[in-house]
């Protein structure tokens, strides 16, 4: 009788065991989920920067600026040397980002005096070259534009700018830009995010 209820022993303590190792399994995966989703939101901060920057009033918001790299504001008129998964290299390696940015645009987010998050960005254009942009050295889109009450999609490529041009309004085309962002969070985990824009 005792060797059974020894034997219940040893079974329920290997449970407990079981049972304790799961828990803080499942504690570490909702943390480091918690880490990674905070780490989005401070990913937005930067998004934000670099929009502002090309509005009006902001560091890129000349179209004769954006055809030249600005270092100051973390902007390069080409499209940035990137790894298999997209990322710049001028975010994986603090060397290659000195010739793109200055780490002193870095966002430093802090509770308090604890520094939380590190965010690094780089905003390029989708060309090939410097300069002003053609369809040969950059990406550039155009939006479809519902016409009036025919709901005739206008194409705003043929349409903006002709001799004859029935649409005056239609969308012009214009260059694609690229904002990569690295949220560096506690115990140095890392986030990339990534996003295309226009300026219109």
């Amino acid at each position: 009788m005792l060797i059974f209820a020894l034997i219940t022993l040893v079974i329920l303590l290997i449970g407990a065991v079981a049972i304790s190792r799961s828990i803080g399994s499942s504690q570490f995966t909702i943390g480091n989920i918690g880490f990674k989703r905070d780490l989005t939101h401070q990913g937005e901060r930067a998004l934000q920067i670099a929009m502002d920057a090309v509005r009006t009033g902001g560091a890129l918001a000349a179209i004769a600026t954006r055809n030249d790299h600005l270092p100051a504001a973390n902007y390069s008129a080409t499209l940035l040397p990137s790894n298999a998964q997209g990322v710049p290299n001028a975010l994986l390696s603090d060397t290659a980002f000195a010739a793109v940015g200055l780490d002193s645009n870095d966002i430093i987010v802090k509770d308090g005096s604890v520094e939380r998050a590190k965010i690094r960005y780089v905003v390029d254009r989708l060309a090939t070259a410097t300069g002003a942009c053609s369809s040969s050295t950059c990406t550039l889109i155009n939006q479809n534009v519902l016409g009036g009450g025919s709901n005739e999609w206008i194409n705003s490529q043929t349409n903006s700018g002709a001799a004859n041009n029935p649409n005056p309004s239609a969308v012009p085309e214009q260059p694609v830009y690229r904002i990569t962002l690295r949220v560096t969070g506690p115990r140095n985990t890392l986030s990339f995010f990534q996003s295309t824009f226009t300026t219109n």
